[in-house]
């Protein structure tokens, strides 16, 4: 019922302006640069501040949003399989505790009212961990983890256009560098000018082709992010409503057992003198260090 949901909710439609945006922006990472290396990288120079650093505020501000993106995403899936983990840890610790208390009450007497009260918690737990397995786990990585994980996955390719855009960044910043000199120092040799020219504006085509795409679509990607994750969100829900109602419903089922004024008993407080009273027989017990 969970994964139909899900699936029905979760259309190819986010997924597929997804791909579409990362295969445009790889479309326009395919161009390069074609003018030769420098001896001394950019990076060195602009270190050494022989190239001066452009300073693109707006693609910071964007790159920054995506980082925050991409950062919690990463966490989404980190702690959303450590709830699942402990959902499992969770109802096989509930099982191991109804196995013990079972196994009291039957030692004592099987036809005790507390005995088949524990017989009752052992059956509806038994089927929670049951249910947990059939209509949790499934449903779970389908609509939560699988659509967190595929998100993750994006990251890398992303990430990957970033830094060429970058290295990009480095190649206009070294050509420009190159053509400001040759203007403030004109060579003997009339066809540097031209060809300094000529790789420098290759050079600012093609980081202005990439920087631009990314500056435009990575806001695309982020606006995506709440109908992507709106059914997994709404999956995750209905399946914890589904596990409280299936739990409420079979512990009621064991309260039958118990005698009527118990609930009454505890409103008042009389369980916990009751509880005390045993203990202190406990304490009168010799090998419990009475005297």
């Amino acid at each position: 019922m969970f994964m139909s949901l899900c699936l029905r909710n979760r259309t190819l439609t986010q997924d597929d302006q997804i791909e579409q945006l990362l295969q445009e922006i790889s479309k326009q990472s395919r161009h390069d640069v074609t003018s030769k290396p420098s001896a001394s990288t950019p990076q060195v120079l602009q270190k050494t501040g022989q190239i001066e650093r452009t300073v693109d505020r707006e693609f910071a501000e964007e790159e920054s949003k995506y980082r925050g993106f991409e950062k919690e995403c990463q966490a989404l899936q980190k702690d959303g399989k450590t709830y699942s983990d402990a959902m499992r840890a969770m109802t096989s610790a509930q099982a191991r505790l109804a196995d013990t208390i079972e196994t009291f009450y039957n030692a004592s007497d099987r036809t005790s009212d507390g005995a088949m009260a524990g017989h009752a918690f052992k059956s509806a737990v038994d089927d929670l961990d049951d249910s947990v397995q059939r209509e949790m786990d499934a449903p779970y990585r389908t609509c939560v983890m699988e659509p967190l994980g595929k998100m993750n996955a994006y990251f890398p390719v992303i990430n990957e256009h970033i830094a060429k855009r970058n290295k990009k960044l480095l190649d206009y910043d070294a050509a420009r560098n190159k053509l400001r000199k040759l203007i403030d120092k004109p060579s003997e040799d009339p066809t540097k000018l031209p060809r300094a020219q000529q790789e420098h504006d290759e050079a600012k085509e093609v980081f202005e082709l990439l920087n631009d795409q990314l500056i435009g679509e990575l806001p695309q990607l982020l606006d995506l992010r709440v109908p992507y994750f709106d059914p997994s969100f709404e999956a995750m829900i209905r399946m914890q409503c589904k596990f409280a109602e299936d739990g409420y419903e079979k512990m009621s089922m064991v309260q039958r057992y118990f005698a009527d004024g118990v609930r009454d008993d505890y409103a008042a407080g009389q369980l916990d003198s009751q509880v005390e009273g045993v203990l202190q027989e406990m304490k009168e017990l010799s090998i419990c260090g009475a005297n």
